[in-house]
């Protein structure tokens, strides 16, 4: 079980590398690399088990496989991918079942209600914290573009952004009390805009 992390990040590179879209501009390798980074660092701020550790780590890679297959309902492409792996990986149902439980929790908008599922949802929305938010801003406004059809003027999408900035919230502590503090800034930019 030790080794299912590596094996599990070694095949969703290849995975990703081979069938995402070069379109996908925000749903790439490089935001599943950060969510994984990120639940890495909110589990460990939420004193996660072991074991708890390596489900919110597994759903972290998996969570946006899906991409690959389809932009609307991708948690369930994603679902099944995970679910494949890690059966044919020998693992416990139990196990694969949170992991299910925990990509599921990402569908927007979250409503996550185990702390497993609180950490990942914090983890995928942790790019709002980053100081360079509006390089994700571009990117998911692209995808919208060509994925969703929906084109914004300049200041439509501004006050789109600023309006999900202020409604998101984060559900762990460390997300309500560490994360929302950096998004608060990202959030200031967009009220001096």
């Amino acid at each position: 079980m030790n080794n299912l992390i590596e094996a599990v990040r070694n095949y969703v590179t290849l995975f990703l590398s081979e069938n995402l879209s070069d379109e996908l501009s925000f749903h790439n390798i490089g935001h599943t690399y950060e969510v994984a980074d990120a639940v890495r660092e909110i589990g460990l701020q939420a004193h996660l088990s072991e074991e708890e550790m390596r489900i919110v780590q597994v759903s972290a890679w998996f969570h946006d496989c899906g991409y690959a297959n389809a932009y609307i309902g991708h948690e369930e492409e994603s679902k099944e991918l995970a679910k494949s792996f890690l059966d044919s990986s020998g693992c416990d149902k139990g196990f694969t079942e949170a992991v299910l439980q925990c990509i599921d929790s990402t569908k927007y908008p979250p409503k996550p209600s185990s702390l497993l599922e609180k950490v990942i949802c914090d983890a995928d929305m942790y790019h709002l914290t980053k100081a360079n938010y509006r390089k994700y801003d571009k990117a998911i406004r692209k995808e919208f573009e060509i994925y969703l059809g929906l084109v914004y003027t300049d200041e439509e999408w501004q006050m789109k952004n600023y309006r999900f900035l202020t409604e998101h919230q984060y559900y762990t502590d460390y997300g309500r009390e560490i994360l929302s503090r950096f998004k608060a800034v990202n959030i200031q930019l967009y009220q001096n805009i």
